[in-house]
């Protein structure tokens, strides 16, 4: 019997109450075929409703796409999300209260379906300690509707861990590239398999059901078996989708580059203008050793890649990303997640058991407040839920990590001439606080470990010194006291060799 069905039988198969657990990352292999005919039955009938959404990346536009399907007060009870920046619907839903709302680490999110797959209880991890997902601070919880403990903290060996509960997996939407009659599945087209696979066992071992939205169907016995990706045994019901609704990202139709179709000159991928952007990404490039294995995180980070490659260094590193890419040049925006011309694709829990184990030798990550003792906040601020995406899991394990953002945000605009730096206009918002209104990195925890803590902005370098910011390098052309401590809610350390930042970042 043929597994093919209509988007719209496949959204009446999901019952009231189930748990949907949704494939993709950013605006990488969306189901959206899936995800808005979901939307539009509930919009017309009312059904489904109290649905639990579970995702580890965040996916959508920023607007309307992804997991902004699911945003309907009635059709969503409960989100389980590992990033909702991308998804300010959702987002604004969690804010007013209207549903359950809880953001762990998306590299914990990825390994849960694997111990969900196995009937495990739960994950066990050191990952979250000391950050608002520890249940001695909030256990994940991300609004006052939240109330039930998904989080606990257990003992094991003499060392405190965390223990996040398994629960279901009822409905899981994922998508590939191509599915023959059997309906094994394959993934030529995508730009990441991501945790495809480890949804699929879930829901076959929760006893629910996979669905599967798919460019083609194809003959049976036509797909190289190394190209399954999802075998047929564990696949429930297909759905071809429209051309509209199966763009390879949010931001590309199509592009051979992501998928290892073909590989694109590096001078095609442009430069970047010399601004506060580039000053950052320069002086972060600095940190990098020869053959390096490193993780650029979303926003500013990404630039460093394209710095790189202007200036011929990327041969010194090797570049990763969460949804498992090694390799390649990054691709920002809502393509975040891709990378021009990959070497590898591997599934996204995998790439967490190399980061969770300190595989990587330094990570570049984006920082919205840090405070004196070195914590850093980048899930909650201003109002907004943002998420900690895979952010906890890379900042904890990296044996060195760099956070990288403007000094001041909102309105800032810098010059540059003569190889000095300008504030031509500070911004409204300060960076530097007296407490964080979140804790997504916990400068106590980086101490305990040894692990190397940088700061980089476009007027300073701080470093984390025995619990304290210390402040060791300053931008040419920027006054110590009405650039940088005047703008500061705390007073940092200041180095006894505090240095001018190299001057050839200027130029």
């Amino acid at each position: 019997m043929s597994k093919v069905i209509s988007s719209s039988k496949a959204a009446e198969s999901i019952k009231d109450g189930d748990n949907i657990a949704v494939g993709g990352f950013a605006g990488l292999s969306n189901p959206e075929e899936l995800t808005s005919t979901i939307e539009k039955r509930f919009l017309h009938t009312g059904r489904p409703k109290g649905l639990t959404i579970i995702w580890s990346a965040g996916q959508g536009n920023g607007k309307d796409k992804g997991i902004n399907h699911f945003a309907h007060q009635g059709l969503t009870r409960r989100t389980i999300g590992g990033h909702y920046g991308l998804c300010p619907r959702m987002g604004d839903l969690v804010v007013d209260n209207k549903i359950e709302a809880y953001n762990f680490p998306q590299g914990v999110i990825s390994h849960l379906y694997r111990d969900i797959a196995a009937k495990r209880l739960g994950t066990i991890t050191h990952v979250g300690l000391k950050t608002y997902v520890d249940p001695r601070i909030s256990g994940g919880k991300i609004n006052k509707k939240a109330t039930e403990d998904l989080v606990e903290i257990i003992e094991l060996d003499n060392k405190i861990q965390l223990f996040y509960k398994a629960f279901p997996i009822n409905i899981a939407l994922i998508r590939g590239t191509s599915a023959d009659k059997e309906g094994n599945i394959s993934m030529e087209k995508e730009a990441g398999s991501i945790e495809m696979l480890a949804l699929a066992l879930a829901a076959h071992n929760s006893g629910g059901k996979t669905i599967v939205q798919v460019e083609r169907i194809v003959e049976s016995g036509t797909l190289n078996p190394w190209m399954v990706k999802i075998p047929s045994i564990f696949v429930d019901a297909i759905v071809i989708s429209k051309p509209d609704n199966h763009w390879q990202t949010f931001d590309e139709k199509y592009n051979p580059a992501f998928s290892g179709e073909i590989k694109i000159p590096s001078d095609f991928i442009p430069m970047m203008p010399l601004n506060e952007r580039k000053i950052i990404c320069r002086r972060a490039l600095q940190e990098i050793k020869r053959g390096s294995i490193i993780n650029l995180g979303i926003g500013l980070p990404e630039g460093i890649s394209i710095v790189a490659n202007e200036e011929n260094v990327t041969d010194l590193m090797k570049v990763t990303i969460e949804a498992g890419i090694i390799g390649g040049i990054p691709a920002g925006g809502y393509s975040f997640g891709a990378s021009y011309n990959p070497e590898a694709i591997i599934d996204q829990p995998y790439q967490f058991d190399f980061y969770d184990g300190g595989g990587l030798d330094i990570a570049f990550l984006g920082m919205a407040q840090i405070d004196s003792y070195g914590n850093v906040n980048v899930s909650k601020f201003g109002g907004r839920i943002i998420g900690c995406g895979g952010f906890i899991n890379i900042s904890q394990n990296s044996k060195k990590v760099v956070f990288c953002g403007t000094f001041t945000s909102g309105g800032l605009k810098i010059k540059i001439k003569d190889g000095k730096l300008k504030i031509v206009n500070e911004g409204k918002h300060g960076k530097f606080l007296t407490n964080v209104e979140h804790l997504t990195f916990s400068g106590e925890y980086a101490s305990e470990c040894g692990q190397e803590v940088l700061y980089v902005t476009e007027r300073t370098v701080f470093r984390l010194e025995k619990g304290k910011v210390t402040l060791i390098e300053i931008a040419p052309g920027i006054d110590l006291h009405g650039d940088i401590l005047a703008r500061m809610d705390f007073k940092p350390l200041i180095s006894k060799n505090l240095k001018n930042m190299d001057l050839s970042i200027f130029k």
